[in-house]
């Protein structure tokens, strides 16, 4: 029985506030970009995970199917529909007049018809592979084979064909206006464009500029109901009999497909710019590893400000479990832990992924820590606000989490934070945890046999080149890191002695 195409059962996520790896990662200013477009009732889809790993599968297989050739358009003329819909309803209420409402609520329902229509049409012909979309396929098809849905389409075909045909003709001479049924086709611009070629002006309607009737529009109401009382007797007859005509679970698809959408749209207008995409695997027997992986906040960024953004690849061994990522300042370490966030994010949300190729295991949740100033407002320093923000994380001891934390303890010694690092790497892992520790503390690279090192390298010239290795830590990157950061080469000691 289909009940939802975004989720198996309910998810233990969904009515939680926005996570706070949101702002860490970066992924506010890529859904932002999504927001613009689609709307905050799409991107809140964003704000949480799935149930649990076959949800998160269920996900990732629908999406394969939207991808599919004609698929993604199809679906996005049916939103179309569903959204002139929305509109002709809006209308249907804002009107005071028992008629218009009547003829806004044929209309309402004649897109709705024509959308899931033409959805079944284009889902006919598809070669669908997701629980998800046969299973909204096999419930899209019984409902449209039902009497009511049948009898409510046919018996709006026949009124609306009744309205379209309807035509009447303004004549003004003499200052009067004599008024005859019209045997013209097709729209008033049309007629409008027919009656003055080769004019320089876009010509409109001034009958579709406000809901409101003037005058003159009643007087020519009054008469079409007149001569037309059989019509707007059904008219008003069907208003009444299919007042409430959706299905409650179409509506929702309706709804729940735009996060697929407004994904799919988003990932092809990067890829015009040159950033790849990729359908993740899940394949818990094989390393987690990915090619060509890249910060998708910073390429969205890098659109507007034309920088180039360099891509990386990693994997975990079978013994894996942490990367202590060392190196200078503005090497890349902090770009290249959040790629990784997103990679996991991105995975687990059942969509496809910014890099060339990737192989992503599960996990339960994201938890990151990134450094932040002390707070003015709690009066404690920093090294307080980091252990307050630090406590929650370690105390709820999540279980295979994907922990990212960047530059901890940065303003205790190098003795104290050496122990503090420590503990934190031994019980994340402890937990089953994995992630990534970006630090200056080389002496962390060593803290655990669980423990890879990852160094951010240079060129040739002791430049930045936001490459990020396997290597142990460079005792001179690292010196320079903490050279740079406290202001102490030659030129500023000398500059400050001076």
């Amino acid at each position: 029985m289909f009940t939802s195409i975004l989720d198996l059962k309910k998810s233990q996520y969904k009515d939680m506030v926005r996570p706070a790896y949101f702002l860490d990662l970066n992924l506010n200013q890529i859904i932002d970009r999504i927001h613009l477009i689609w709307g905050e009732n799409v991107t809140s889809y964003y704000y949480y995970f799935p149930a649990d790993k076959e949800s998160e599968d269920y996900r990732r297989d629908i999406f394969a199917d939207i991808k599919k050739e004609g698929m993604y358009e199809a679906l996005l003329a049916f939103v179309e529909q569903m959204r002139a819909r929305k509109e002709a309803a809006g209308k249907r209420e804002s009107v005071q007049i028992k008629i218009q409402k009547a003829v806004w609520h044929l209309w309402e329902v004649g897109y709705y018809c024509d959308g899931l229509s033409a959805l079944k049409q284009a889902l006919d012909r598809a070669e669908l592979c997701s629980d998800g979309m046969k299973t909204f396929y096999e419930y899209l098809t019984e409902y449209l084979a039902s009497d009511k849905f049948v009898q409510m389409q046919n018996t709006m075909d026949e009124l609306r064909r009744q309205l379209l045909a309807y035509r009447i003709t303004l004549t003004y001479e003499n200052g009067q206006i004599a008024i005859a049924e019209g045997d013209v086709e097709g729209s008033y611009e049309a007629y409008l464009e027919k009656c003055f070629p080769k004019h320089p002006y876009e010509l409109k309607t001034p009958f579709t500029s406000t809901l409101d009737l003037t005058n003159l529009e009643q007087e020519l109401l009054q008469i079409f109901v007149k001569k037309n009382q059989e019509f707007f007797k059904n008219t008003e007859k069907f208003y009444k009999k299919y007042e409430k005509y959706a299905d409650d679970v179409l509506v929702q698809f309706s709804a729940e497909i735009c996060y697929y959408l407004s994904f799919r749209s988003f990932s092809l207008k990067m890829q015009e710019y040159g950033y790849e995409f990729t359908a993740p695997t899940v394949d818990e027997t094989k390393d987690m590893t990915a090619n060509g992986l890249y910060d998708l906040a910073l390429a969205c960024a890098s659109i507007r400000d034309k920088k180039p953004v360099i891509s990386n690849s990693f994997y975990y061994g079978a013994d894996e479990k942490f990367f202590v990522l060392t190196g200078p300042n503005q090497g890349g370490k902090t770009t290249f832990a959040r790629s990784l966030g997103q990679l996991i994010y991105f995975t687990k949300m059942g969509l496809d992924v910014p890099a060339q190729s990737a192989n992503v295991h599960h996990f339960t949740d994201i938890l990151t820590h990134f450094s932040v100033e002390e707070s003015v407002e709690t009066g404690r320093g920093k090294l307080k606000e980091e252990l307050v923000r630090l406590a929650p994380m370690m105390d709820a001891h999540f279980d295979n989490a994907f922990v990212i934390i960047n530059e901890l303890f940065t303003t205790a010694a190098n003795y104290d934070a050496c122990i503090m690092g420590k503990s934190v790497l031994e019980h994340f892992i402890a937990q089953h945890c994995q992630g990534i520790y970006v630090t200056h503390l080389k002496e962390l690279t060593e803290a655990h046999p669980c423990i890879v090192s990852l160094r951010a390298t240079l060129d040739e010239n002791r430049i930045q080149c936001f490459k990020i290795e396997r290597s142990a830590a460079d005792e001179s990157a690292c010196a320079i890191n903490q050279v740079n950061k406290y202001r102490l080469t030659y030129e500023q000691l000398k500059e400050r002695l001076s």
